[in-house]
């Protein structure tokens, strides 16, 4: 643990004094300074001028980042018969209807992302309560309910990230990883804002985007300049 606490210290340190910096110096000074043991995710925290209590407010969509996130993401599906067998060709890590409805009933939620065919929703229906809360309810507004399994299996392992709006108007995803190419991970973060910024509500009043940073898994974060930050 110190030495983790003498890293993080040298980080804030590197980090001092500086914010509302553009995507491409934000990206750099992270890059810099992802020193764990590991291949650090860099992560994005969007404040956004909404209250999703509010339908009208609510932001949500997916976007599929020009260079992947780097991580490994394991995908469940929900179908029977030949939709079953077209998810499993595609890649998908499980594959069931009532059998995996009673495995993840029973607490073992062992996937990332979760599809299910149209025809499965009565079932999936059951996990509300489960499944809501760490946002894997499949939806038809991000592609996770579906008959093209194949592409939806596709997308989620190839590096499409969903996102939400939770409390206090906070949308947060990951959006690489440290060792990525910093031309690359500057895209990434580019892509993910300008997706979140087309995903506006009607109901949003005033300042929608008030304030944008990133970060590396063990490191502080840094802020950007949101005007720049969310030019074409």
């Amino acid at each position: 643990m110190a030495k983790f606490g003498k890293r993080f210290t040298a980080a804030r340190a590197a980090f001092e004094g500086k914010s509302n910096l553009t995507v491409e110096d934000a990206v750099a000074l992270v890059k810099a300074n992802a020193n764990a043991k590991f291949d650090e995710s860099v992560e994005i925290a969007m404040v956004l001028g909404v209250d999703p209590r509010h339908a009208d407010q609510m932001v949500r969509g997916v976007i599929g980042l020009p260079n992947g996130t780097g991580k490994t993401v394991r995908v469940a599906v929900f179908a029977r018969g030949a939709k079953a067998e077209e998810a499993q060709a595609a890649g998908a890590d499980i594959v069931g209807a009532e059998d995996l409805m009673e495995i993840v009933q029973g607490g073992k939620i062992e996937f990332d992302r979760c599809i299910a065919t149209p025809d499965m929703m009565p079932v999936v229906g059951r996990l509300g309560k489960v499944l809501g809360p760490r946002n894997l309810m499949p939806n038809p507004k991000v592609g996770t309910v579906t008959m093209d399994v194949e592409a939806a299996v596709k997308a989620a392992k190839g590096g499409e990230v969903q996102f939400k709006a939770e409390k206090a108007g906070v949308v947060h995803a990951g959006v690489g990883k440290a060792s990525f190419d910093q031309a690359k991970l500057v895209e990434n973060v580019k892509a993910f804002i300008g997706a979140v910024a087309k995903a506006r509500p009607s109901g949003a009043k005033g300042a929608y985007m008030k304030k944008i940073s990133i970060s590396s898994t063990m490191g502080p974060g840094v802020s950007l300049d949101v005007a720049s930050a969310n030019e074409e």
